[in-house]
């Protein structure tokens, strides 16, 4: 009895973590394809008013707000992060850079860019973390502030704003960088 009991207990809680490991993964693909479509919708807006420089303020100024935003309404912290980042504030720590060079591979492999995710549930420090990440495809327009022949009046607003950029040299079809989702998760 104490068996079927303890198998019982076990099989009860492997259910929990995985409808919570879903849970996340809904909620975080909700918050990703929000943040990506309410961002792409500023840029596009900046770059038909504006022109590049203006985009660049979008990112600058708006998308951090976005960001702050959507983890307030999502309950959950969400970001962006690259290899090569242009604001030091977006810097991958440890586990999103081995994402992302898993995300390499992957597409190295033949991978889409476009269906590069990874979820996991993080345990450290006495802590438990949910986390998620989705590649960014460089796409055509990215590479006016992206690429490897930027634009005088472009380049000079980059450098200004971000003076040790990383974030150029693209080409299209790379990884130019990730969403990344985070959690505090239940013990």
């Amino acid at each position: 009895m104490k068996k079927i009991l303890l198998i019982a207990v076990i099989l009860s809680s492997s259910s929990v973590i995985a409808d919570e490991h879903q849970e996340f993964t809904l909620q975080s693909q909700a918050a990703i394809k929000e943040f990506a479509s309410t961002l792409k919708g500023s840029l596009v807006a900046a770059m038909k008013s504006s022109g590049p420089v203006g985009a660049i303020n979008v990112c600058n100024n708006v998308a951090p707000t976005i960001a702050s935003e959507l983890s307030k309404k999502y309950d959950m912290k969400i970001a962006r992060t690259s290899l090569k980042v242009r604001n030091p504030d977006n810097a991958p720590d440890n586990w999103e850079k081995h994402v992302l060079n898993t995300f390499e591979e992957r597409k190295s492999e033949g991978e889409s860019v476009k269906t590069l995710t990874f979820s996991e549930k993080i345990t450290g420090d006495g802590s438990q973390e949910m986390r998620m990440m989705k590649a960014i495809p460089t796409g055509e327009v990215c590479l006016i502030c992206h690429g490897s022949n930027i634009a005088e009046p472009v380049q000079a607003s980059l450098d200004k704003l971000y003076p040790d950029d990383q974030a150029t040299g693209f080409s299209l079809g790379d990884i130019r960088g990730a969403f990344t989702v985070r959690k505090k998760s239940n013990p």
